[in-house]
C-alpha cells in the first residue's frame, strides 16, 4: 500500500517537491558554510520523494550542543518557511477524505522540516 501512495505522491507533486529540495540543498553546499545545511536539505528531498512507509529516526546525538546550534539557525532561516508550506497543504489535503494520507505525510514532512539536525525519515 504503501508502493501505490509513492507513486500517487511522486505524480501529483512530491517529484517536483523532492526534486526542489535537493537543488537547493546542492546550491548551498557551494558556499562551506552552507554545507552542513545543503546536506540537510537534501536529506529532506529523499525523504519528500518517498514519505509512505516511513518513520522519523532521532539519533542520540539530536540534544548535542552543534546539532541545537544548527536546528535553530535552519529554523530562522529556512525551516519556517517550509514548515508553512507543509502545515498548508496538509490543510488542504485534509478537506477531502482521499486526502488524508496525503495529509498525513505533510504533517510528518513538517515536523522533519522544523528540525531536521539529528533525525531523519527511514
Amino acid at each position: 500500500m504503501s508502493l501505490l501512495g509513492n507513486i500517487i505522491w511522486l505524480i501529483f507533486g512530491g517529484f517536483i517537491a523532492g526534486l526542489g529540495y535537493i537543488l537547493g540543498g546542492i546550491s548551498l553546499c557551494v558556499t562551506i558554510i552552507g554545507i552542513p545545511f545543503g546536506i540537510q536539505a537534501i536529506k529532506l528531498g529523499v525523504a519528500t520523494m518517498t514519505p509512505f512507509g516511513r518513520e522519523i529516526l532521532i539519533s542520540e546525538e539530536t540534544g548535542s550542543v552543534i546539532n541545537t546550534i544548527f536546528n535553530i539557525i535552519w529554523l530562522l532561516v529556512f525551516g519556517w518557511g517550509i514548515a508553512l508550506t507543509h502545515l498548508l497543504f496538509s490543510c488542504l489535503f485534509a478537506i477531502t477524505i482521499i486526502g488524508l494520507p496525503f495529509a498525513k505525510q505533510h504533517w510528518k514532512l513538517l515536523f522533519l522540516s522544523l528540525f531536521p539536525f539529528g533525525r531523519e525519515l527511514a
